[in-house]
């Protein structure tokens, strides 16, 4: 008499995820601005077994986003969604440099900086795709991970023009079930097609959208940030209330005001610039609360204050 064998994935806490990179063309990935979203990019691409290359502005940044990695790791093993060997292999996929050469043979490079300075944005970053073009292969795709500044401008000054898209992975990045991508006036379908088969690796699906400023999620999320601002100014609600029935109303994992506070509140007024001075309309017009949090440097998660404050760790302190 045979005995049924039961297999032993059944019995475990968590599923078990089969990592599987040999069918794809996706081998290395390089991420440009380690700052919360790139931090999470980076982990939810490593944790599928693919190599990561970050570039950071300096070492001291460097070592605080893989702080900031080993930390949000740490959490997991505690909640039990995660073992030490797990989180071993992930960090020893994950490597930082201030320097573009890291990113020699990566098959995928995202832009994912996050600037403090309001000026020279576009600049800034058409520099950093020149600076992306001259280190990597002609095959290679490059995609911004911006949703306010459309990827044809960004793009307009390269050589290949044609493997460059607007990629745009929600927070946080390794939850959200969905990934905005938008190809430029120049991006051909092959770039575009493999986008699409790298955002499905992690279990995307992917939205296609046309190349506009916000797209969709930031065009309704930030008007969304501004509103509740509004609606604290004219005492209609108090802050903690206004959150709590975002939460529990309407099941968002975070409060309008809370959101802010991740995403960064000068992040936050540069979506609404730049989508005011595209659509000329009011409901862009930053609030002066926004203003006033920018000004006094009280931009969240960040500077450990912004509508709420934060210890060392990034938590609220309650």
């Amino acid at each position: 008499m045979s005995i049924p064998v039961e297999p032993i994935e059944e019995y475990a806490l968590k599923s078990v995820k089969k990592v599987n990179t040999s069918s794809s063309s996706f081998k290395k990935v390089g991420i440009i601005g380690c700052g919360i979203l790139g931090q999470e990019i980076t982990r939810m691409v490593s944790a599928h077994g693919i190599e990561v290359r970050f570039v950071e502005v300096s070492d001291k940044k460097i070592k605080q986003a893989i702080t900031e990695i080993t930390r949000d790791l740490n959490d997991m093993i505690h909640g039990w969604g995660m073992t030490e060997s797990e989180k071993r292999a992930i960090l020893s996929r994950i490597k930082g440099s201030t320097k573009f050469d890291i990113l020699k043979d990566s098959d995928i490079v995202i832009e994912a900086v996050k600037t403090r300075s309001r000026e020279n944005v576009v600049d800034l970053r058409k520099e950093i795709f020149r600076e992306i073009e001259d280190h990597i292969s002609e095959e290679s795709i490059i995609a911004t991970n911006s949703t306010t500044l459309v990827i044809t401008e960004l793009s307009s000054e390269l050589k290949n023009p044609e493997r460059c898209v607007s990629m745009h992975f929600l927070s946080p990045a390794d939850k959200a079930q969905v990934v905005e991508i938008a190809r430029g006036l120049h991006t051909n379908d092959a770039t575009y097609d493999r986008a699409c088969k790298f955002a499905k690796i992690f279990g995307k699906r992917v939205i296609p959208v046309i190349e506009s400023p916000g797209i969709i999620s930031t065009r309704l999320i930030a008007p969304l940030i501004n509103e509740a601002c509004r609606i604290l100014m004219e005492g209609v609600g108090k802050m903690e209330d206004i959150d709590a029935t975002m939460k529990l109303g309407f099941g968002f994992p975070l409060g309008p005001f809370e959101l802010a506070d991740k995403i960064g509140i000068d992040l936050v007024v540069r979506w609404l610039e730049n989508m005011y001075r595209e659509y000329g309309d009011l409901k862009y017009k930053a609030s002066p609360m926004l203003m006033k949090k920018l000004r006094a440097n009280h931009l969240g998660r960040d500077t450990g204050i912004g509508f709420y404050e934060y210890n060392e760790e990034g938590r609220k302190v309650v």
